[in-house]
């Protein structure tokens, strides 16, 4: 079976964590004093929440890492009872191997009900002399105020493209890849900053060849080619509804994807089409008038062809003013 590149590629060590240098700075600082507060991870997938907490773990604690850490996923057990059992039976235990503490690392916490918060909040107060917490989550405004008031928070960013870049490069250089410049582009484009979904995509790419171009990535991963989507934006701006409509049939039934793929595509297209700002304002705001009813359980047919109706309407719309 196939290593999973996530895992083996994971950096050991805070130095080598990716794109976060402050937040990274910050951490060693800790790993100097050996003390550390509480603390709550935010920020959007795969820009290394998780990484940095076991990474932290390691240097703090040596070999003897996994004894003085515990890893729950809140997301898998999101009730009182995981707090109560799990979580207090492991806070109060002693540390191993004469640690000042040990490290409860709780994933996708935004995830847990509002009475396991609150339960959680009490056990932080109660056994900060034997170990700390730290809380992972994508959205902060869903952990309790008396939670965060007990955290040193951290606001993790999504990664640059040149941080993701360099990252692939060097998984390529170990795996031995021929990984073109047009196939990282690529890569970086698609992952928006999610360093996992792109290493992920990396390895589906090399898994059928040794060479990593832009069209085994699109092919692989089945992608839109932003070629694709400025083809479709193009025809509808011409005014021409029908045209634009087959040419959606066609990436629909080519590549699979799912509606809100197409729209967030068309969102990334916007921005770079040939009309005026106040066309841009008014098309942005049906993409995410379309994307809010797709996500609240629309037809994505019906709601992706009105996207592209409004569209041809812009584009008809605005070649009337300008013969006038």
């Amino acid at each position: 079976m196939q290593t999973v590149w996530v895992e083996k590629y994971r950096p050991k060590k805070l130095s080598e964590v990716v794109g976060q240098k402050a937040i990274v700075e910050r951490l060693a600082s800790y790993v100097r004093t050996r003390s550390m507060p509480h603390m709550l991870f935010a920020g959007p997938a795969g820009c290394g929440k998780t990484t940095c907490a076991l990474s932290l773990a390691r240097e703090l604690y040596g070999d003897s890492w996994r004894e003085n850490l515990i890893e729950l996923n809140a997301s898998d057990e999101r009730g009182i009872d995981v707090v109560r059992g799990k979580i207090k039976d492991f806070a109060r235990a002693a540390t191993i191997g004469g640690s000042e503490f040990k490290i409860i690392f709780l994933d996708e916490a935004d995830s847990l009900t509002s009475d396991a918060q609150a339960a959680l909040r009490r056990t932080m107060e109660r056994y900060t002399a034997t170990c700390r917490f730290i809380l992972s989550c994508n959205y902060s405004s869903k952990i309790i105020e008396p939670i965060q008031s007990r955290c040193a928070v951290f606001r993790f960013k999504p990664l640059l493209e040149a941080d993701v870049r360099e990252y692939l490069m060097r998984i390529a250089s170990a795996e031995k890849l021929d990984l073109r410049e047009d196939g990282v582009d690529a890569i970086a484009s698609i992952a928006t900053g999610d360093l996992r979904k792109a290493t992920n995509m990396l390895q589906v790419a090399a898994s059928g060849t040794d060479m990593v171009d832009q069209d085994v990535v699109y092919e692989s991963t089945e992608s839109m080619r932003p070629k694709e989507v400025d083809e479709l934006l193009q025809i509808a701006l011409k005014g021409n509804f029908t045209g634009a409509r087959s040419k959606l049939d066609d990436l629909i039934v080519r590549h699979g994807l799912s509606g809100e793929d197409i729209v967030k595509g068309i969102h990334r297209a916007v921005f770079d089409l040939p009309v005026d700002e106040n066309a841009k304002i008014r098309l942005v705001d049906k993409v995410g008038e379309a994307e809010f009813r797709i996500v609240s359980g629309s037809s994505e047919r019906i709601q992706l062809e009105a996207l592209i109706a409004h569209f041809a309407y812009e584009g008809r719309s605005g070649s009337n003013r300008a013969s006038k």
